[in-house]
């Protein structure tokens, strides 16, 4: 699967919307490929105190919720266009599975770069 696919499914969930007076969800919204080549997709919630998630949070959760771990390619979107895991997601995907080290992840709209690349210097 390309990443152009990939987008376009994480653009089926981008919806910015306020869900609660102190909760909007839906600004940044990611797609991710398993190794068994099923789609996840997943949005961002973002909270006045910091504990909401983001997007590619969202994403994993849905696939292991369905029993895989493996990354093969992610990516994630906002109005903007293409956006870079931040280092929490980063590190979220290292942990989940030994093999996401090797995982695609789409950091622009032209650049694509393995997990590994994102964290050249991991424990």
């Amino acid at each position: 699967m390309t990443f152009d696919k990939l987008i376009s499914h994480a653009r089926t969930v981008l919806n910015p919307r306020q869900i609660a007076r102190n909760a909007s969800a839906g600004g940044v919204a990611a797609a991710l490929l398993t190794e068994k080549g099923h789609v996840y997709t997943g949005v961002c919630i973002d909270t006045a105190c910091g504990m909401g998630f983001c997007a590619e949070h969202a994403a994993i959760a849905a696939m292991i919720t369905a029993g895989e771990s493996r990354i093969i390619k992610i990516v994630a979107i906002g109005a903007e266009g293409v956006m870079p895991p931040c280092g929490r997601c980063r590190e979220f995907m290292n942990q989940i599975h030994d093999q996401n080290m090797l995982a695609e992840v789409m950091v622009s709209g032209d650049a694509v770069v393995t997990l590994r690349e994102l964290l050249p210097f991991h424990y």
